[in-house]
């Protein structure tokens, strides 16, 4: 159904606020740890914070693993956030561990600096490469909050929707076909992190085309 947005069920930290988020924007979601319901999703959302260790162990252990990477394969429209994001990556330093592979990438540690506390925690900007659905409204350069130890890395530039600069510039928002995912939390973001859920659900329910990142500078 195009209109079921389920948000996936595997002990996340950040699940029941992220599915608020959705509610209040009127997604009205499906919590579901259930592979069937990410089969019949006509949106998903894969939400997370904590250890890539133990979010690949959990996707592992309910059998969630195949039927998320068959739906991002099919090109239908998922969102990541935080650890959403970097369970995509092909691997992650954090207990060098393997991680979904279905977007080219490591997530790194910040390195230790003097003026820059580890884990990155709170406001900073993004600053968006290219147009997309999904910051429809939201200006470049506006503010959302972060909360991560492991910053995503990838070689392909035609990915980064959004850049952060925390000590070094990293890309906090990735995006390809009907795929985007968000190392920040727009659930504790305020008017913009709701206008980015509220843009995505109708991205996802509409079916717009699908932005080039060809126009990245």
């Amino acid at each position: 159904m195009r209109d079921r947005v389920v948000v996936i069920d595997y002990d996340a930290g950040n699940l029941r606020s992220v599915a608020r988020a959705l509610d209040y924007v009127g997604a009205d979601p499906v919590v579901s740890a259930d592979p069937a319901d990410i089969v019949a999703a006509g949106a998903l959302v894969l939400p997370g914070v904590g250890a890539a260790a133990d979010t690949m162990r959990n996707l592992r252990e309910r059998g969630l693993i195949e039927p998320l990477r068959d739906y991002i394969a099919a090109d239908r429209p998922f969102l990541g956030v935080c650890m959403g994001l970097q369970a995509l990556l092909e691997r992650s330093e954090e207990g060098d561990q393997q991680c979904l592979g279905i977007l080219p990438g490591l997530a790194r540690r910040f390195p230790a600096a003097p003026a820059l506390k580890v884990p990155h925690m709170g406001w900073n900007t993004i600053e968006w490469q290219f147009s997309h659905p999904v910051t429809d409204g939201i200006p470049s350069g506006s503010y959302f909050y972060f909360v991560h130890s492991y910053h995503p890395t990838t070689p392909d530039r035609s990915l980064v929707l959004g850049t952060t600069d925390y000590g070094l510039v990293f890309p906090s928002v990735l995006a390809r076909g009907y795929l985007v995912a968000t190392q920040c939390h727009p659930e504790k973001s305020g008017r913009d992190g709701l206008r980015f859920y509220a843009n995505f659900v109708r991205w996802a329910r509409e079916g717009s085309p699908i932005p080039a990142a060809a126009s990245t500078p």
